[in-house]
């Protein structure tokens, strides 16, 4: 990550972007980040992706996380007779769970959970909400509904269901097979799809333990109901708004997204924006205005990471649209007000902890002290890193970790930037020296500014955080 840049780039890999030329390319443009879609490819073009990362990140001494993006349960109708029907406004139209091809009068529908949770009024929106159903009659394997939206419908189209909450499991078998591999290929993050409840979380934290952490994508709008309950399970949040966007009144979607990314804030927990963020850059080498101004949104609010998916998986020019979101990033954290926002936001702070009371402390001598050039964490667990980005300083964070899983992790964390040492965790004396090194091999600091020192000692206790020291280079 550029030094003078706090927020991360997560960009997709897919047919544009997955040769080792590319990778590099995205990486010196700024990509902090790649995400693995789940959705598409096999076990084995993931594995060759993933090894290409490792291998240039290796080459380039750099910390890129791999995010593995799990597809998560796909409500889908049959197909036609016909191929594709036309249905008009106001006509019947009949869901069930038939072994038959549908026709203008009704379509299979082979999802029992579905038919478990819909009431009478509810809304059923297929194809993207290109088509919209009116429940008018519910049984056990069948629905009579009103067509309120006509058009063409064809087999094969995804369903959502925005007022009802389906008793289905983020994790079908072949999300179970995919996460089974994407664990052992040594994945940094699982982004789990289809989040409804905190219990999501909770479960599939069962399976993946600490071997990655959780991004519960937020894509229903059942989620505002258990909001708090599902950051406190996660490890970090993603405002899927593509999703978002069928399943809740498209106008909603800035609101929740703000409302989302402020909770996080408030909670301490990383936060990505996604969704069609320069979606024009997949065909085009200049994005619109309103992508522009989306992006530096997302970005004032004082998000952690900023998410590309299309534009960089399938577009024509994938390292162009990186140059663009890191120019946006760039111009938006130059800008006077930025970290003058960030900070008056979460200027009422409660030290609840020892940790938290010493994270703040941090900050304010960072505030009060002139010359200062950076904050350091040492950090085993990434509890102290975490703890000092939730204050969003307004200078560099240096992360100092014993492991490699735990600084690709945190290479998403607003601001941060990974380092490894793993002898430093085994005596407090050379803190000093390690700090001063690092920070002039990364161009962090230079003789006679200050460095801002947090940790836990002893070291190797999780969580703990009870050193606050000041280190002259």
């Amino acid at each position: 990550m550029p030094i003078n840049t706090r927020t991360n780039i997560l960009a997709t890999l897919g047919p544009a972007s997955d040769t080792e030329e590319t990778i590099s390319a995205l990486i010196d443009a700024g990509v902090d980040g790649f995400r693995l879609n789940f959705s598409h490819g096999t076990h084995e073009s993931h594995q060759r992706t993933y090894d290409i990362i490792r291998k240039i990140s290796n080459k380039k001494n750099v910390h890129i996380a791999v995010v593995a993006d799990l597809q998560g349960p796909k409500l889908r109708i049959g197909d036609f007779k016909n191929e594709k029907e036309t249905l008009k406004t106001g006509q019947k139209f009949i869901l069930d769970m038939k072994n038959e091809l549908g026709d203008a009068t009704r379509v299979t529908l082979p999802h029992k959970e579905i038919f478990e949770a819909l009431k009478v009024g509810d809304m059923l929106l297929v194809n993207d909400g290109n088509i919209i159903l009116k429940v008018l009659k519910c049984a056990k394997k069948s629905a009579v509904t009103e067509v309120v939206v006509g058009g063409v419908i064809s087999g094969h189209k995804g369903v959502n269901l925005p007022n009802s909450s389906l008793n289905i499991s983020p994790l079908t078998p072949k999300d179970l097979d995919d996460l089974k591999f994407a664990l052992k290929l040594g994945v940094d993050c699982v982004c789990l799809s289809f989040v409804q409840r905190a219990k999501d979380i909770i479960d599939a934290r069962k399976i993946i333990k600490n071997k990655a952490w959780i991004i519960a994508k937020l894509e229903k709008p059942q989620v505002m109901n258990e909001l708090n309950e599902i950051i406190k399970a996660s490890d970090m949040i993603m405002v899927a708004r593509g999703d978002l966007g069928v399943e809740c009144p498209i106008v909603t979607v800035p609101v929740l997204q703000k409302t989302i990314v402020a909770k996080c804030r408030a909670c301490g927990k990383p936060v990505i924006v996604a969704t069609q963020m320069l979606e024009s850059m997949i065909s085009s080498p200049i994005p619109t205005r309103a992508e522009v101004s989306d992006v530096a949104n997302a970005v004032y609010d004082g998000c952690d990471v900023v998410m590309l998916s299309g534009e960089t998986a399938m577009g024509d020019y994938p390292v162009a649209t990186v140059n663009t979101m890191r120019g946006v990033i760039e111009q938006v954290e130059s800008d006077t007000k930025y970290f003058e926002n960030l900070q008056s936001a979460f200027s009422k702070v409660s030290c609840y902890s020892e940790s938290r009371a010493i994270t703040h402390a941090a900050n304010d001598v960072v505030k009060t002290l002139d010359n200062v050039a950076c904050i350091a964490t040492f950090s085993v667990s990434g509890a102290t890193t975490l703890a000092m980005a939730h204050e969003r300083p307004a200078y560099p964070i240096m992360s100092i970790n014993p492991s490699e899983e735990i600084a690709r992790r945190l290479n998403l964390v607003w601001g941060v930037r990974t380092f490894i040492d793993k002898k430093v965790f085994e005596s407090f004396d050379n803190i000093e020296q390690v700090t001063r090194g690092f920070a002039r091999i990364s161009g962090l600091a230079k003789t006679g500014e200050y460095i801002i020192v947090t940790a836990g000692y002893p070291f190797g206790e999780a969580g703990l955080t009870n050193v606050l020291h000041i280190v002259k280079v």
